[in-house]
């Protein structure tokens, strides 16, 4: 005989954990799996209170598995876990019924968000979560009365599934003891990012120990639609794809999952946070589903292309998204453009959070020398940058520079990280606003560099190398003036040096440094305020300079005296360094 939940403790239950995402891939893969077609559900359903629940009541649910038109699954309640996503924040177990034939697997990544339906037509909530063993049909269903509640509670972790509860999961699904037993996880969010391929983001995820702002987790999509193309406002309906990103353009940088309800010029979707930002701006999408992928040890996943942005996604919290149709968030564009002998391209990309601003900036240099190289080669490359912007008061504000690399392996991803990394620290700046990011990128296939071999001074009319029997030597007030012999595999130049050298230097003793350009560490002194960006900028030393340090103690000032001048831009990179003792007479 079935009874009511109406105690929160007496509830039938099984452990469960959050699932941090039902994210799409969009790669171009043949099929589909069957499932009855239905017309979307009407719109502004009333919630079904989670305390009225009954173990064994019949559901229907709501989700796309292929284009944008919802199908119908049915399902059973298999019981409610009191507090299983957040301290008082329920979670409701239910078990859908597979489609015949089940090509599927189980509960899908992008099926976050599908609405379930009590059998008066009530919104349960929206299914959010999965088995951590594999692929199942018993799913996690955050309640749609908590969905429009911002809690501030910490995403919750792996919870164990005691005996009596994997029990009540074997009893009541075709789940297993022992794997019901494994407990419920996290299904993955992983973040959809078009333009530069798996390789390369697999590459970058490995650099993401130096540089916190490469997301993880990321896979290879492609790119969503330009405003006014592709799928369109029509399409987000309770049931149907749902999409929300951090940048659209060149540079896609997304998720999809699925909307629980649209009313009023608004949606509510996904059941779980997206990236957990709180109050945002990310970009409202459609999306078109192209396929649900079978997966025998995950979960399984929808294949999809994200469409042109309708609306602004106003919070990412833990119990789902909530978004408004209409006016599109700002953005940051991000422009990169790339000449490569006869070859040349120009790319976009436009981001709606500032915490996707050094990612996509990122991506976008990779992704556009790569279309225009078209390969990994090594080479040389001068990038020149320019990051407009703005501060809250409305300040303007302009940084540019150039600079040199080159690579014996891969220019395009030995060129793209310090522009990202400045860029990641003015985000990061309170009341600091990014307008625009615009790079310039001249390629070629040269990737031979200086190096500083020799430091000499010219005596009696000679130049003479200096070592260490021969020091450096100048007078107290004068200007040290010196040349470094660079060399290279297509031929050595020398560069001349100077240095001042002041009054109250006399007689003092000290060191004499030549460093190239790509030895010096000016590019890891990031900025934390917009002062220390413009003194960043002043004093960058690029790749291909060279630098002459000069370290004293002067015994008459009892002081410590320190120089330092860079010479004009070379041809090419300049690496080494050279250190030579210097007296002042």
């Amino acid at each position: 005989m079935s009874h009511s939940f109406n105690s929160r403790r007496g509830r039938g239950l099984a452990a469960l954990t959050s699932v941090a995402g039902l994210a799409l891939t969009t790669a171009t893969i043949v099929g589909s799996p069957a499932a009855q077609s239905a017309p979307p559900a009407e719109d502004c359903k009333a919630a079904f209170p989670v305390a009225d629940l009954v173990k064994g009541d019949a559901v229907s649910a709501l989700s796309v598995t292929s284009g944008t038109a919802p199908d119908t699954f049915t399902g059973t309640v298999l019981g409610v876990l009191d507090d299983g996503i957040a301290p008082d924040l329920d979670m409701v177990m239910v078990e859908m019924d597979a489609p015949s034939p089940d090509k599927i697997g189980g509960i899908w990544q992008g099926m976050s968000g599908s609405p379930v339906y009590a059998a008066d037509g009530r919104l349960i909530g929206a299914v959010a979560y999965g088995l951590s063993w594999g692929p199942s049909w018993v799913a996690g269903v955050t309640p749609f009365e908590d969905m429009d509640e911002y809690l501030n509670a910490s995403r919750p972790a792996s919870i164990k599934v005691t005996d009596a509860q994997a029990r009540t999961i074997a009893r009541h699904s075709d789940v297993t003891q022992a794997q019901a037993a494994e407990g419920f996880s996290q299904l993955k969010m992983p973040l959809g990012v078009s333009g530069v391929g798996s390789t390369r983001l697999a590459k970058a995820e490995r650099k993401a120990g130096a540089h916190s702002w490469i997301p993880k987790n990321t896979y290879a999509t492609g790119k969503a639609a330009a405003p006014g193309a592709g799928a369109t406002e029509e399409t987000v309906v309770a049931g149907g794809n749902l999409a929300a990103s951090l940048s659209y353009g060149d540079i896609t940088q997304g998720g999809v999952g699925t909307a629980t309800s649209v009313c009023g010029g608004k949606v509510v979707g996904f059941g779980h946070p997206m990236t957990f930002l709180g109050e945002t701006t990310l970009s409202l999408h459609p999306a078109d589903a192209i396929y649900i992928q079978p997966e025998s040890l995950g979960a399984p996943f929808k294949v999809a292309n994200l469409g042109a942005p309708v609306g602004t996604i106003t919070d990412d919290h833990l119990t789902g998204i909530t978004g408004n149709f209409g006016a599109l968030p700002d953005t940051t564009d991000i422009t990169s453009s790339v000449t490569f002998g006869t070859r040349s391209r120009t790319g976009t990309s436009h981001v709606s959070v500032s915490e996707a601003n050094a990612s996509t900036t990122f991506y976008q240099l990779i992704s556009n020398n790569d279309r225009v190289l078209d390969s990994y080669t090594k080479g040389s490359g001068l990038l020149s940058w320019t990051i407009n912007g703005h501060q809250d008061d409305g300040t303007p504000f302009s940084f540019s520079v150039s600079d040199r690399y080159a690579s014996d392996y891969d220019i395009s991803f030995e060129s793209s990280f310090d522009l990202a990394d400045f860029v990641w620290s003015l985000s990061n700046i309170p009341g600091v606003n990014i307008d625009d990011v615009s790079a310039t990128s001249e390629l070629n296939k040269d990737n031979s560099v200086y190096r500083v071999s020799k430091i000499q001074q010219k005596v009696a009319g000679e130049w003479v190398t200096l070592d260490r029997k021969h020091p450096a030597v100048a007078k107290a007030g004068s200007q040290l003036n010196l040349r470094a012999v660079l060399d290279s595999a297509t031929g050595d130049k020398t560069v001349p040096l100077s240095v001042s050298v002041p009054d109250s230097a006399a007689g003092s003793r000290g060191r004499l440094e030549v460093l190239g350009g790509l030895y010096t560490w000016s590019r890891n002194q990031y900025p934390n305020t917009l002062g220390q960006a413009q003194k960043y900028i002043d004093t960058y030393v690029r790749n291909d300079q060279v630098q002459v340090s000069l370290d004293l103690f002067s015994r008459k000032a009892d002081k410590e005296i320190s120089k330092v001048n860079t010479t004009d831009a070379q041809d090419k990179v300049v690496a080494g360094r050279k250190a030579v003792r210097v007296k002042i007479m």
